[in-house]
């Protein structure tokens, strides 16, 4: 008999259990006493034959169940075939639910298919059992088979049922439990709403889910705790703390739970003030000291950027966990307060608390905000050491911190390392590139990806076309633009405001505008983007129009745009708008602005008002390299050279080193001066000083001052003297002097070789033909004039005009299309008798044209600039300066004239001509008559 049931019980064991329990692989008690217990129990039955009541079991299986002993619930069990007492039902659902707890579902499933008459209870063991351990497909199978069977569910089992639907996302079979809870009538169970209410938000389902969680009459803190769950899983925080208000109206006393999803939710939110409420509630409640509202308090002041308040939470903390130390820290960095982080991780580490994948990940983070190379290479080891191959945050975290480090063949080869690479870790690498410069990689890298078929998102376009607008690659943009569109993302935010500025960049006006007009919202970037792409292209007019369009769309300029609008002045010699520009700066604050101020500079030296420009200068508080150079530019520019000079030398002293346009400005300077030796000194010791080589733009000027000063030979030994060949602004100043020294040989030389350069422009031939007239050689000026006409190059016509009230008026020579002509050519009548009388007399021999002198007369008294200035002095405040921009340069005539003018009405004349500012006042101009 004995032999029979070892027999029978070693069959059990093959039959039922798998080979792996023999190897031990349960947990072995943490508690002795319990231990000793199940033990002794089980020697005590061993000893005994049938005699113990099956009470006895019962205690035993509940005893296995709370220490998840498998090996003794089998022991257990075996006694219990032995005995006969495996069909007793009530001891077959504690089985059952044993063998659930304890992870082994086959043996449980088996035992419950293998039942007469299964009841409820070992169903809802199993299927319980499924679902605390993830297995939602089986437990749903489950309750198939139970419900063919014909087992109807109750309360204890519906909520483990839904739960399952809530897991899976599986609303089809979450609408069927909810008509069988509904025909069972245990809808109104308060487990059975709460597991309703969780099921429908967790598919997505909130508005159901809302409604249902109103039908329950007694609500109780548990259930308004899950609704709130759901909410901060699907980022309603606003909706979720609307609710919780809700809650405390109706007299629902939060728990700790309760406050900590809240805090939660004003974490997401930033809210930091709602958040120090809910801080005083935790300690009138009296859970200040509950490890989890602790936590949230962390984060949540963190997040909210409140960092000394987290700091101070933290401290309270008498064992901070690493979701304490981790929130802290991610806090810190979310706020650039990367100091304190890493102090922070220091303490961590010194602690005890080991760091896990999202500390390393905030570390990394600081040493790509700080720039901190070695230790970035320090964490990057300490990640190696704990396998994080499988981790895309890790290795994107890495990329991010390698590439702001700008050592981008690390952030290649840990690209590259990386098992399998998702458009997170292509964006960041593509990133890295196109912050360091290399936007050629960053296209390639496109290109690569797209060669791969994967996906790429906004993300990606947007960082390619930074690049793509860096390298004004127009065929790119376009590609680019198709593709959004093809793959549905042309309507994105960042998508649209990106093709903006790379179709601007690259001078592609009319496609930006397309683009802009069809935009279907109104924000800042995208009119920074246009505003700053008219800008650039030198329409000035419509860029000042778009910021009129934005002003009545009630969207607030930030300084890049007042930068770019002050720009649009500048190159319009716009002073009155660019005067208004100057007060809505000061008026949105952005004085304190550096790439704004520098434009204010810049502007008001452009516009002629050198003063203005001195004073905006003065008030820069942190001068960089292109406050000084603007500044230094714009004296040069009016005449002003020794002061740039000096203010040269004080940005030396002030430990400021030149770039190379801040001595091209010097040498401007030193060539509108006649300072040729001082001129000489800066150039010939520029790159040993500053090491800085000369480009063809010094070389040029450098050509034109000693042109200028008649030292034609040196200056042509200066040419032949460069390394690289030379262009057209060189040949242009070496024409420039021919002209001005009447040599024919030299201007015959320069004019040859700007023919093969710039063939289509007209003012190399004017100047060769005004060479040639000065020489009387008319035959050689018919020849010029007929090679223009063979050549179809047509002479740029003269042009200037001037700005009254916010309006800009234009003039060409013999202009009679204004509306106040009459007036105009009065005004001239007038000042031609009174000059006359003070001994001016018309310079003729500049004009080329051939006609008698009578006619020769009358066109160079109706020169454009004479014009406006004539307009000027009918249309403006008597007193105020006139102000006029032409085009071409000055001509000696209309320079004599302007001085004699200047003194006649008692006005400051100041024109701008393509090379310079002269000031006419008292008779006499800011340039001495060297221009």
């Amino acid at each position: 008999m004995v032999s029979m049931n070892r027999t029978r019980l070693r069959l059990w064991y093959i039959k039922f259990l798998p080979h792996s329990i023999f190897q031990r692989l349960y947990l072995p008690f943490k508690n002795p006493t319990i231990q000793t217990f199940v033990s002794q129990a089980a020697v005590d039955l061993t000893s005994q034959y049938s005699t113990q009541p099956s009470i006895s079991y019962s205690n035993l299986l509940s005893q296995c169940v709370a220490t998840k002993s498998l090996h003794l619930g089998m022991v257990v069990h075996a006694h219990m075939i032995k005995f006969g007492f495996s069909n007793n039902q009530s001891l077959k659902n504690h089985l059952v639910t044993m063998y659930s707890k304890c992870h082994h579902f086959g043996v449980a499933r088996k035992l419950v298919d293998q039942s007469a008459e299964p009841d409820l209870v070992s169903w809802s063991a199993l299927i319980s059992g499924f679902v605390q351990n993830g297995l939602v497909n089986e437990a749903l199978s489950a309750l198939s088979d139970m419900c063919m069977l014909g087992v109807k569910c109750n309360e204890f089992t519906f909520p483990s049922v839904l739960k399952a639907c809530s897991i899976k996302k599986d609303l089809n079979m979450g609408k069927k439990v909810h008509g069988m809870t509904v025909v069972t009538g245990f809808d109104s169970d308060g487990f059975v709403a709460n597991a309703l209410v969780v099921m429908y938000a967790k598919c997505g389902q909130l508005g159901e889910s809302r409604r249902l969680f109103g039908t329950i009459e007694e609500r109780n803190v548990v259930l308004w705790n899950a609704l709130f769950s759901c909410y901060m899983q699907s980022d309603f925080y606003v909706e979720a703390v609307d609710l919780f208000r809700d809650m405390v109206q109706r007299g629902v006393r939060p728990n700790e739970f309760s406050l900590s999803i809240i805090l939660n939710a004003c974490a997401g939110l930033r809210d930091g003030g709602l958040g120090r409420m809910l801080h005083g509630i935790l300690l009138k409640l009296g859970h200040d000291s509950d490890q989890f509202s602790k936590n949230a308090l962390v984060d949540m002041y963190a997040k909210a950027g409140e960092s000394k308040d987290a700091v101070a939470v933290f401290r309270e903390i008498k064992h901070p966990d690493i979701v304490s130390w981790n929130a802290v820290i991610a806090g810190c960095v979310l706020h650039e307060c990367n100091d304190l982080a890493l102090m922070l991780l220091d303490e961590m580490k010194s602690s005890g608390t080991c760091p896990n994948l999202f500390t390393f990940s905030s570390a990394l983070k600081c040493c790509a905000a700080m720039g901190l190379k070695d230790l970035g290479r320090q964490l990057h080891s300490s990640l190696l050491k704990i396998d994080t191959n499988s981790d895309l945050f890790s290795a994107v975290g890495l990329i991010d911190m390698y590439s702001k480090c700008e050592m981008m063949d690390d952030a290649r080869r840990a690209f590259e390392l990386m098992p399998k690479k998702d458009i997170i870790a292509w964006n960041a690498l593509i990133s890295g590139y196109s912050l360091c410069g290399d936007d050629l990689e960053a296209v390639s890298l496109f290109a690569k990806l797209h060669h791969e078929d994967t996906d790429f998102n906004q993300t990606t376009l947007s960082t390619v076309l930074k690049s793509v607008a860096s390298l004004m690659a127009i065929k790119m943009c376009k590609q680019l633009h198709a593709l959004s569109i093809k793959y549905g993302i042309y309507s994105d935010f960042y998508v649209i405001n990106s093709l903006l500025d790379g179709y601007g960049k690259c001078n592609y006006i009319g496609e930006a505008s397309k683009i802009f007009e069809e935009r279907t919202w109104e924000d800042l970037v995208a009119y920074t983007s246009m505003i700053t792409a008219y800008s650039q292209y030198g329409d000035g007019e419509e860029a000042l129009k778009l910021y009129l369009q934005m002003q009545h769309a009630d969207i607030k300029p930030d300084a890049f745009v007042c930068s770019s609008l002050l720009n649009a002045c500048s190159n319009l010699s716009a002073y009155e708008q660019g005067k208004q520009l100057h007060v809505h700066t000061i008026k949105f604050g952005f004085m304190s602005d550096i790439f704004a101020s520098n434009s204010l500079v810049n502007m008001y030296a452009k516009c002629g008002s050198i003063e203005d420009a001195g004073r905006a200068f003065s008030e820069i508080p942190k001068r960089g390299i292109v406050s000084w150079s603007a500044m230094i530019g714009g004296l040069a520019q009016h005449g002003q050279g020794k002061q740039a000079l000096q203010l040269f030398s004080q940005m030396l002293e002030d430990g400021v080193p030149p770039n190379h346009i801040t001595l091209v400005s010097v040498l401007y300077a030193c060539n509108h001066c006649g300072l040729v030796n001082e001129g000489k000194q800066y150039f010939e010791t520029m790159e040993e000083k500053f090491g800085i080589k000369p480009t063809q733009e010094h070389y040029a000027c450098m050509i034109d001052l000693l042109g200028r000063s008649g030292k034609l030979n040196e200056a042509m030994e200066l040419v032949n003297s460069i390394s690289f060949e030379a262009d057209a602004s060189v040949w242009g100043a070496l024409l420039g002097a021919a002209r001005i020294h009447k040599n024919v040989e030299v201007g015959q030389k320069a004019a040859e070789m700007l023919f093969g350069l710039e063939p289509e422009k007209s003012g190399t031939h004017v100047l060769l033909a005004n060479i040639y007239a000065s020489a009387g050689m008319w035959e050689n000026v018919a020849k010029v004039r007929k090679l223009m006409k063979e050549s179809n190059v047509k002479k740029e016509p003269g042009m200037s005009w001037l700005e009254v009230k916010d309006k800009v008026y234009t003039f060409i020579v013999g202009d009679r299309s204004h509306s106040r002509s009459d007036e105009i050519y009065e005004k001239l009548d007038e000042l031609s008798d009174l000059l006359s009388k003070v001994g001016y007399r018309p310079i003729i021999d500049i004009d080329l044209h051939n006609v008698n002198q009578s006619e020769k007369e009358k066109l160079l008294y109706h020169h454009s600039e004479k014009l406006a200035v004539a307009f000027g002095l009918i249309a403006t405040s008597p007193g105020a300066p006139i102000r006029v921009k032409k085009n071409l340069r000055v001509c000696v005539d209309c320079h004599t004239f302007f001085k004699f003018v200047c003194k006649i009405v008692s006005r400051e004349i100041i024109v701008r001509d393509i090379n310079r500012f002269h000031h006419f006042k008292d008779g006499s101009c800011s340039c001495g008559d060297y221009w």
